[in-house]
């Protein structure tokens, strides 16, 4: 499955995730810290979607309110709750 998230709140613009059953087969981030966008999405993948978000849900940048991570977990949780309807 393949889903693509508009992030709010951030230096990216949106996320494209892949994944296979639970496992985040790949995270591509547009926009933002190339670097570190690229460090986020080679770290989760492999991993399941509830464990990056156990990991990722919360983190801020700065003053924001949100961050990168905080949105790929923001979207991992609604592509799980879009696969559990």
């Amino acid at each position: 499955m393949v889903y693509r998230y508009k992030t709010r709140g951030t230096c990216s613009s949106e996320i494209v995730i892949e994944l296979d059953g639970d496992i985040v087969k790949s995270v591509k981030f547009t926009g933002g810290c190339n670097g570190n966008a690229k460090g986020v999405g080679a770290l989760v993948k492999g991993m399941k979607a509830d464990e990056v978000i156990k990991r990722l849900k919360g983190i801020k940048c700065g003053f924001k309110q949100t961050s990168c991570p905080d949105q790929l977990a923001t979207a991992l949780s609604q592509m799980v709750e879009q696969r559990m309807k």
